[in-house]
């Protein structure tokens, strides 16, 4: 039982990292296929359609930023808190990106067809991102209590 609780540990301490890159993978992809899509379909604004499917990437360096925050020995003391705190971060994390990147396509094929409203069509992706930006921080504060040891 003593190596599962340390095994686990072990999963939240590297978790938020994993389970950010995973998001922004998988968030990146979707809104790439949009704007893919949106390259055959306008004549000009590609450079913006482009960078927006960057934008769930932000994920990634924020669970890399929780997973060294989390370094510490990984013991049975330490390591229920180590995964309560990585692995639920991971999850906001992730979730965070994947929904971003649902945000971002919608944007880009909205704008394809009136590019007036890039600007206000980005508005909801950034509003995800501080759901990722809240998880982040929590993860940072909470984190700071476990035992370092």
């Amino acid at each position: 039982m003593e190596q599962l609780i340390v095994a686990l540990g072990w999963a939240g301490l590297y978790g938020p990292m994993a389970l950010g890159a995973i998001g922004s993978v998988i968030g990146c992809a979707i809104a790439g296929q949009a704007a893919i899509g949106a390259l055959l379909e306008t004549e000009s604004g590609h450079g913006r359609f482009i960078g927006l499917t960057a934008m769930p990437s932000s994920q990634s360096v924020y669970g890399i930023v929780v997973m060294f925050s989390l370094q510490r020995p990984v013991t049975d003391d330490t390591a229920p808190g180590l995964f309560a705190v990585g692995i639920l971060a991971g999850v906001a994390l992730l979730l965070s990106a994947v929904y971003q990147g649902s945000c971002c396509a919608s944007a880009i094929n909205s704008a394809k067809s009136k590019p007036e409203i890039f600007g206000l069509s980005i508005a909801p992706a950034a509003i995800v991102e501080g759901f990722g930006v809240f998880a982040f921080i929590f993860a940072l504060v909470i984190g700071g209590d476990i035992p370092q040891q």
